[in-house]
C-alpha cells in the first residue's frame, strides 16, 4: 500500500456529499487538504461545517466556480502560493436534477449547456488550470466523479447521461496524454445517499436499494474509500474507471 501522507490533497466541490467525505478520508490518511466550494448561504455553512471537522489537519478552503476561468486562474494562484503543488485532485463538482428522459422539451438548450458546463467543460477547465502544480508532483493523481448513468443511460436526465459519458472519455483521453506524469482515474457511484438529485430522498433509496444486488444505496464513505484506494492501492491504474454500484450495473 501507497501512503498518502504529507500529500497535498484538493476536492472540488468539497462541502457536498461525496466532496466532503472524501475530504474527510483523505484528512485522516494524514493528507492535507484543500477544498473548493461555491459562495452562497448554504455552501458558506457546509464549508464551516466541514472546517470543523478538519480542524488541526492543515485544512484549507478556496472560493471557486468550475464554470469561470478566471476563477479557476485566481485558484490556481492561491494553490501556487499556499501549497506549490497539487498531488492528488478530486473533482466531485457536479449538479443535476431529475427530467423523465422522454420529456426532450424540458430539456431546453440553458439547462443542456448548463448540465456540460458544470459537469464536464468544469472538469477539463480544472484540469487545464491545475495541471503545472500537478506536474510539480513526484506522485500526482486525478481522481474525476463519473456515474454509472454513463454506461446505462438512465440517470437523472438525458443531458447528465451524456456529460458522465464524456467525463468517462475525458478519463481515458487525459490519462493517455498526462502519463506518466500524472495518473487519471475515475469513480462511478451508483445511486448514493447525499441527496444529490433534488426530489429524491429515504424514500427513493430504500425502493432503489431493494432491485441493488446488494440490497443498499452506497454512502459517501462508499464512494470516498474507491477514491482513496486509487492512491494508495491501484498505483499501477491510469485512463480505467471504477465502478462503485453495489452490483447495480449487472
Amino acid at each position: 500500500m501507497r501512503s498518502v501522507a504529507g500529500k497535498i490533497a484538493l476536492v472540488v466541490g468539497g462541502n457536498g456529499g461525496v466532496g466532503a467525505a472524501t475530504a474527510a478520508t483523505l484528512a485522516q490518511a494524514g493528507t492535507t487538504v484543500a477544498v473548493t466550494f461555491r459562495r452562497g448561504e448554504r455552501d458558506d455553512r457546509e464549508a464551516a461545517a466541514l472546517r470543523a471537522g478538519l480542524e488541526g489537519r492543515g485544512y484549507a478552503a478556496f472560493e471557486a466556480d468550475v464554470t469561470d476561468t478566471a476563477s479557476l486562474k485566481t485558484l490556481r494562484g492561491e494553490l501556487e502560493q499556499r501549497f506549490g503543488r497539487v498531488d492528488i485532485l478530486v473533482h466531485a463538482s457536479g449538479f443535476t436534477k431529475a427530467v423523465p428522459h422522454a420529456d426532450l422539451d424540458a430539456l431546453d438548450d440553458d439547462f443542456i449547456d448548463r448540465m456540460f458546463a458544470v459537469n464536464w467543460r468544469g472538469q477539463f477547465a480544472t484540469m487545464r488550470e491545475l495541471m503545472p502544480l500537478m506536474k510539480a508532483s513526484d506522485d500526482a493523481l486525478a481522481v474525476f466523479i463519473s456515474s454509472i448513468a454513463a454506461s446505462n443511460g438512465a440517470g437523472s436526465n438525458i443531458a447528465y447521461c451524456a456529460a458522465k459519458a464524456g467525463t468517462e472519455t475525458l478519463v481515458k483521453s487525459l490519462a493517455r496524454a498526462l502519463a506518466p506524469s500524472i495518473r487519471v482515474m475515475g469513480v462511478s457511484p451508483g445511486v448514493v445517499n447525499t441527496g444529490f438529485v433534488p426530489g429524491r430522498g429515504a424514500e427513493f433509496n430504500q425502493k432503489i436499494g431493494q432491485t441493488i444486488p446488494l440490497k443498499r444505496v452506497a454512502t459517501a464513505d462508499d464512494v470516498a474509500d474507491a477514491i482513496l484506494a486509487c492512491a494508495t492501492h491501484l498505483t499501477y491504474a491510469t485512463g480505467t474507471t471504477l465502478v462503485v454500484d453495489g452490483g447495480r450495473l449487472l
